[in-house]
């Protein structure tokens, strides 16, 4: 393509002599992008689906129920990338009892995090005192992820001031070394500027460049991937695309991870970021679709049910309750539910049977004691592509 995105800075570290790649501010120039028949297509389809998906949540029942399920899906989904083996089950498993069961409890806890980090930013972004979308915004969304888990050394909520590298086992032979830390505060500096300047290009084009902007840059010892992505969340919603963060786009990254790293690379050492863009605005039109049609099975199973927890002659009120609050809390105990109803222990243990004889919650664990009961149903639509691995 003949497009030169950056340039080599020689630098050393760990005792050897290498070269960084220090990235041109965007948007791309030299040439400019070129809107193609394809990217164009590609757009109006990404559009489209967002769109959808925007309305899809403005006609739900409850859209706290779809903000709860794919705030953590996206957020379980984005951490096992990194390389945790912590799934949706375990997330729910671990506010439920306290402990995820199959995996330690560490990677959840990273998941947590993610979660955590999510929350902040956008109640910052949504109040009126709140930090804007900036790069102090990011930094303490970045220090909150890594609270208390592995990294939780290497600088949390600070721009890092050493070198990094990607792949390889040291400076030498990585896959990509990223710019300088001398450089980082320029460099993050234009990177902030280009989410607030007027440009003419559209949003979902832009949210793409800087995804992959921040991903070059690496500006963090830790983490980056994470907040990369968490990126593209809030820029969604900063430019008033979607008003929660019902988009899970992590799970495309996952299903084509090789592409995923290929198509960042390609536009590092060729310049193509039409082809880097045209992956992720297939990305987010595939996955936004899948959400409206997730979420509109989650919504009849949830219609279906409640029929039969109504129809039956022994249902209690605390049964009807506690059904109603499944959707936020898919896997409970007894002292959650006793929490949940705010009720006595022996009513608790009445409404959880009332919905086990309707078919509606599953007992996982064989154990006569400290039992876990799931909405399995429920739980099988929501946890589509979050299995580790």
């Amino acid at each position: 393509m003949g497009r030169i995105v950056g340039a080599y800075e020689q630098t050393s570290t760990a005792g050897e002599t290498i070269n960084a790649f220090v990235p041109k501010p965007l948007p791309p120039s030299n040439p400019p992008l070129a809107m193609d028949a394809e990217l164009s297509s590609l757009l109006q389809r990404a559009e489209t689906a967002i769109a959808r998906l925007k309305l899809a949540g403005t006609m739900v029942p409850s859209l706290d129920w779809l903000l709860y399920s794919f705030v953590r899906k996206e957020a379980v989904v984005s951490s096992q990338i990194e390389g945790t083996q912590a799934t949706l089950v375990d997330l729910l498993m671990y506010e439920a009892a306290g402990k995820a069961g199959t995996v330690d409890d560490e990677d959840v806890k990273q998941v947590c995090n993610y979660i955590d980090a999510l929350s902040y930013a956008r109640k910052q972004m949504r109040s009126k005192n709140g930090l804007p979308l900036s790069l102090r915004l990011l930094n303490e969304a970045h220090r909150r992820l890594m609270k208390n888990v592995p990294g939780s050394n290497k600088r949390p909520g600070e721009i890092r001031r050493s070198q990094n590298w990607i792949g390889g086992t040291r400076p030498g032979n990585a896959v990509y070394v990223p710019p300088p830390p001398h450089l980082l505060g320029d460099l993050m500096g234009s990177l902030e500027k280009y989410i607030h300047v007027k440009d003419t290009l559209p949003p979902l084009i832009r949210a793409g460049l800087l995804h992959v902007q921040f991903e070059t840059i690496h500006p963090y010892l830790d983490g980056n991937g994470r907040i990369g992505r968490l990126l593209i969340t809030l820029l969604l919603e900063h430019w008033g695309l979607l008003d929660v963060p019902l988009l899970y786009l992590s799970l495309y990254f996952k299903r084509h991870r090789a592409e995923y790293y290929k198509r960042l690379n390609v536009v590092r050492t060729d310049g193509d970021f039409e082809g880097w863009l045209k992956y992720f605005l297939e990305g987010i039109a595939v996955i936004a679709d899948e959400t409206v049609e997730t979420a509109q099975k989650l919504f009849a199973l949830m219609s279906d049910d409640r029929n039969k927890v109504l129809s039956m002659r022994a249902t209690s009120v605390a049964s009807i309750r506690l059904f109603e609050l499944l959707p936020s809390h898919p896997i409970i105990t007894i002292a959650k539910a006793v929490k949940l109803l705010k009720t006595t222990k022996p009513t608790a243990i009445k409404a959880v049977s009332g919905l086990i004889e309707a078919g509606i919650l599953v007992e996982t664990t064989g154990r006569r004691r400290d039992r876990v009961y799931c909405y399995e149903a429920y739980l099988n639509l929501l946890r589509a592509g979050t299995e580790s691995g």
